[in-house]
């Protein structure tokens, strides 16, 4: 076979390993594709380069599986010199193949192999863009992506199921999970942080799904939240107060509202030389300070033993001298340890809950409580839940898909059988919106000075005047 057609016959099994359908008449090197679209009307058609190196790749990939074998999972082994080992594999293939290739494909078949082999294959570049947020697959030929609060089609692919598969096996690997046709659907991290979920088929009809919640390289601070909008910085500035006061807090909101991202910057707030224990299903939080124990939750092993839970930490929390206790989220019967530590004097913890308002996190708190399977009276849940929390901060995620505080609230106390909350502060919806469709309100005072600032005298700390408005006297 002659050097064109060897090539040629590489590009038509590339042609159809990446799905499209090519214009072989055309003397062009591009063909139709399918492109990344945003959610909505579809745009006009755009001309997407032809891979001609696709099969290529996934020769030389099959390739650097055999070679490397064991190497892959040998902690010994630095990442650059499996990289190293890859370039020269890939020198001998191509070089057996005499298929003719210039710098700039050699350095992107080096970068996509390396992104195959040691990385995360097609996910790899979209892991590495700092603008987004979420990554979707919804099996091997589709991929969505956040970016700025939107939901877009991505240009990525897998080339097939058993890739996806593959990269979901290497990524809940990497922290002593599993996933399997016995337990189909799984919890993970990245090494960053970020939050992955992944469930394969038969639970997955359409392929396997995998969505993967991006954490920033550098954790969000106050400061950011503060120039995004999220929160202003009187309401900042009274947060600092209330951790640092040792106040119970509750962040509630709804999936991917960034309960956790708050939930980081208010443990930012905790002060050097206190220990703190934090409680999650995956490690996510990324706290600065230097006493810090990090528990995670383990599932059942293949024979459904060796599982401990959230509320088994919780317990064996207690007897670690904490002097916070941090839980990822509340969403069992974890709740009503959570609030008998609040209540036993483990002042300062923080948690998060799912609801959609400070009213709903009060029902929400009842529900977990009755899901630990004590036969308690709703009044006497009530009673722990009004003596243990102090603040509850309430996270919305606006129809702009910005991530906005729109309450601070009190809770004051019990007023005959339901639990009294006053807000602080509230999102002024008022202000409209701009030409972009962006909320242009922030939160505001209420004017209303908590209960709880008495505590701030008893401490020592201050207030600015402005953190109540006008009416709020200062807190010395």
């Amino acid at each position: 076979m002659k050097l064109s057609e060897r090539f040629a016959a590489l590009s038509g099994d590339a042609l159809h390993e990446t799905a499209l359908v090519a214009e072989r008449e055309s003397p062009d090197t591009t063909v139709p594709a399918p492109t990344a679209t945003p959610v909505g009307p579809a745009p006009a058609s755009v001309q997407t380069p032809f891979d001609a190196l696709a099969a290529l790749k996934a020769r030389v990939g099959e390739a650097l599986f055999e070679r490397l074998g064991s190497r892959l999972n040998d902690p010994n082994l630095a990442e650059a010199d499996l990289i190293s080992f890859a370039r020269e594999v890939l020198a001998e293939i191509v070089e057996a193949e005499k298929v003719p290739l210039s710098n700039d494909e050699r350095q992107r078949l080096v970068r996509q192999i390396s992104d195959d082999v040691l990385g995360y294959g097609p996910l790899q570049p979209l892991l590495e863009d700092p603008e987004l947020t979420e990554i979707m697959v919804n099996g091997p030929d589709q991929i969505f992506v956040e970016r700025d609060g939107k939901l877009t089609l991505s240009g990525q692919r897998f080339r097939s199921e058993e890739q996806l598969r593959r990269v979901i096996e290497k990524i809940v690997s990497r922290v002593g999970r599993r996933i399997d046709e016995s337990s189909p659907l799984v919890d993970a991290r990245l090494e960053d942080g970020s939050r992955v979920n992944a469930v394969i088929p038969p639970l997955a009809v359409n392929g396997s799904s995998l969505t993967i919640r991006k954490f920033a390289a550098d954790p969000l601070k106050v400061d950011d939240l503060v120039a995004f909008g999220s929160i202003s910085p009187e309401m900042a500035e009274l947060l600092d107060a209330c951790v640092k006061a040792h106040l119970n807090i509750i962040v509630s909101g709804g999936t991917g509202t960034g309960k956790t991202t708050l939930l980081n910057v208010l443990s930012s707030f905790i002060p050097q030389g206190e220990r703190i224990i934090t409680i999650e299903d995956a490690v996510e939080l990324q706290l600065q300070q230097d006493h810090v124990v990090r528990l995670e939750s383990r599932p059942a092993n293949i024979e459904g033993k060796g599982e401990i839970t959230i509320r088994d930490l919780l317990k064996n929390s207690l007897r670690m001298r904490p002097d916070r206790i941090v839980v990822g989220e509340c969403r069992g019967g974890e709740a009503l340890d959570m609030l008998q530590a609040m209540n036993t004097g483990h002042d300062g913890s923080l948690s998060t809950v799912h609801a959609n308002s400070p009213r709903d996190a009060i029902a929400r708190m009842e529900t977990l409580v009755l899901m630990a399977g004590m036969d308690l009276p709703l009044r006497a849940i009530r009673e722990q839940v009004a003596s243990a929390v102090d603040l509850i901060v309430q996270l919305t995620r606006m129809r702009d898909g910005s991530r906005r505080v729109t309450h601070v609230t009190e809770v004051q106390g019990m007023e005959g059988d339901i639990v009294t909350l006053q807000d602080a502060f509230v999102f002024d919806y008022s202000a409209g919106i701009d030409a972009n469709g962006r909320f242009l309100g922030k939160p505001i005072s209420t004017g209303v000075r908590p209960r709880f600032t008495d505590r701030f005298d008893e401490l020592g700390i201050t207030l600015s005047p402005s953190v109540f408005g006008s009416t709020a006297a200062k807190v010395r």
